[in-house]
């Protein structure tokens, strides 16, 4: 189906919006904020890595305002177990005092769900959010539960490095569409941040958008089209993420140990398509592709001991990849 002008127009209006509404609270990240904005739309899970107190959980909390949609925080720690993520079966009493048993949702059950510091958890509670994350259900028991649209996972972590922390399994990781470094603000967004935070007055956030809407523009999305070249230049992007494929540069078959899945695949081409219409454009370029690989490759290129002994991050891997393309 083609895309109408007036529907590629008030995208890139209806997007802009949104990204100054929630600058509005959030100073600098400009680039985060925009890739957040872009898997939303393709429907798909962030992982928001950083240091602490650098704003990740501000900036979800953001986004659930100005997008008003249902917002539910979970805190990972040690402790937290499956149960406390996805819900349990309770007894409870009908009218004639029968106990039978009912289901009690856990704060999964929301439209943005903010997993904070996902990796405090233990991996058996974090593969609680493994389907939930994918195909949008939560099982317990017998039952299926559907969840409702629309339904994103923004997870933060911090450094892998530091105490007291678990590292995500890789077929967590996989679910998410991005993975996202949040940096340090330079000198001047710091003043700005310190000046906001300090003072009595808050700035009061619009709502912008809603879910029905983010859905409708995400079907927009699907249809904007991708040419053949542009395909194949995505495609070998990934298989140039795996060190057994003979077109692989030498980068990735000294440094990488496992490429990206399909889902890797399918996910460039989801934010190539949403990026493709926030510029104004109804098909996909070239540098939309090259636009998604970072944040969607960041967590997809597994790096061998010999990586790390270099001190070679994947960030290098994908340029070299893209430029070797």
């Amino acid at each position: 189906m083609e895309i109408a002008e007036k529907d590629i127009m008030d995208f890139r209006e209806k997007t802009e919006k949104i990204k100054a509404e929630i600058g509005k609270a959030i100073i600098g990240q400009k680039d985060v904020i925009e890739q957040v904005l872009i898997a939303i739309l393709c429907e798909g899970n962030v992982l928001l890595e950083g240091v602490p107190g650098l704003g990740k959980t501000q900036l979800v909390k953001t986004i659930g305002k100005v997008l008003d949609l249902e917002f539910s925080r979970i805190q990972f720690t040690p402790d937290l177990m499956p149960a406390d993520v996805v819900g349990t079966n309770i007894i409870s009493q009908d009218e004639k005092g029968v106990g039978r048993f009912t289901f009690q949702k856990g704060p999964i059950f929301s439209n943005i769900v903010l997993a904070d510091e996902i990796n405090r958890a233990t991996p058996k509670t974090q593969s609680a959010m493994l389907e939930a994350m994918q195909e949008k259900t939560v099982t317990v028991g017998n039952h299926t539960y559907t969840m409702s649209k629309p339904f994103f996972v923004l997870a933060t972590q911090n450094p892998i490095e530091m105490e007291g922390t678990y590292p995500l399994p890789e077929a967590q990781m996989d679910r998410f569409l991005f993975k996202l470094d949040v940096k340090f603000p330079k000198l001047e967004e710091l003043s700005q941040i310190v000046s906001i935070t300090t003072s009595v007055n808050e700035n009061e956030l619009e709502k912008v958008s809603n879910g029905e809407e983010l859905i409708k523009m995400a079907n927009i999305a699907k249809d904007v089209p991708v040419a053949k070249p542009v395909m194949d230049y995505a495609m070998k992007l990934i298989l140039g993420t795996h060190p057994e494929e003979s077109l692989s540069p030498e980068i990735t078959k000294k440094y990488v140990r496992y490429g990206s899945s399909p889902r890797g695949a399918q996910a460039i081409i989801k934010a190539a398509r949403v990026k493709a219409l926030m510029e104004g454009r109804y098909n996909v370029a070239f540098d939309d592709i090259n636009y998604a690989a970072y944040p969607v490759l960041r967590h997809r290129v597994l790096l061998n001991f010999e990586a790390v002994s270099d001190n070679i991050s994947s960030e290098k891997i994908i340029q070299e990849i893209i430029l070797s393309s």
